[in-house]
């Protein structure tokens, strides 16, 4: 069993990260990439049957790709306090010439990132494609995906998304962060969808739920569940709910904060509220 306090603490240093990033250079989306700070460490510190060194091909190993990539923040922390890069890289997020742009790219060979994912609705079409690649290639491993509850009105998901339960694609686990928000505000107030569940059930995919996605044992129990689920010839989803701006309480329970960096004083009280436990960059 992982050791559930580590993570936690990993968790708050991720935060800590997200915010002193997004801060340094006034830019960024702290909001998303707060509230997926659990799932990023439970899925690269135990989830992830991955390797040490970082391989393009991935062959034998799971593979992860992110479709949301404006929460690259997160993504880069995790990256980084998982060893594919020096922590002390994250100080040059979204500078000119630096490997960390403000959505993942792979033209400068950064390690663990597979994708350029600034696009939305793109990202379920690579993982279902890299999730077929892998049954060709005689390779048991898994591919995990993560998706905007918003970017679902991205039609090229549904498609994809038809196309994966049609073609048994069963070694697919996709995650949709279920926070009930995006840019412009709530998803039922930009573009209702109704029941997520309900669509992914009807296009034919196993669907789990995990209530409280900020929260490390619901996840690890949850995702643990998903991988239970696999080879049985449906892909599967998993609704994780989860909170924007989670652990910062004045980034909470709003959609203000999806694209907005803190000034001095709100990053000196989000810091606060975020006791450093492994170490700044």
């Amino acid at each position: 069993m992982p050791n559930i306090k580590e993570l936690q603490d990993l968790t708050t240093q991720v935060r800590r990260d997200i915010l002193r990033m997004v801060h340094k250079v006034n830019s960024g989306h702290p909001g998303g990439s707060l509230g997926c700070a659990e799932f990023f460490v439970a899925l690269y510190q135990d989830i992830l049957d991955r390797k040490d060194t970082f391989e393009m091909d991935g062959i034998g190993e799971d593979l992860f790709f992110l479709s949301n990539g404006h929460i690259s923040p997160v993504y880069y922390s995790v990256l980084a306090r998982s060893g594919y890069f020096s922590v002390d890289e994250l100080n040059t997020f979204r500078l000119i010439d630096s490997r960390l742009q403000g959505h993942p790219t792979t033209h400068e060979g950064l390690e663990g990132i597979r994708i350029a994912s600034g696009s939305l609705g793109q990202g379920m079409s690579v993982a279902i494609g890299a999730a077929e690649a892998k049954k060709l290639n005689g390779d048991s491993h898994l591919i995990y995906s993560l998706h905007g509850d918003g970017e679902l009105q991205e039609g090229q998901n549904w498609e994809a998304i038809m196309y994966a339960s049609a073609k048994k694609v069963d070694n697919l686990i996709s995650t949709i962060d279920l926070n009930g928000k995006q840019i412009d505000g709530a998803t039922d107030d930009v573009l209702p969808m109704g029941s997520i569940q309900a669509k992914f059930e009807a296009f034919g995919w196993i669907v789990i739920t995990i209530k409280e996605g900020n929260n490390i044992e619901a996840i690890l129990k949850g995702m643990a569940d998903a991988k239970s689920r696999t080879g049985k010839g449906q892909p599967v989803c998993v609704l994780l709910e989860t909170e924007m701006g989670n652990g910062v309480d004045f980034m909470m329970h709003t959609h203000a904060w999806h694209g907005k960096a803190p000034n001095d004083e709100q990053l000196e009280v989000a810091l606060a509220q975020n006791a450093e436990t492994l170490g700044d960059y």
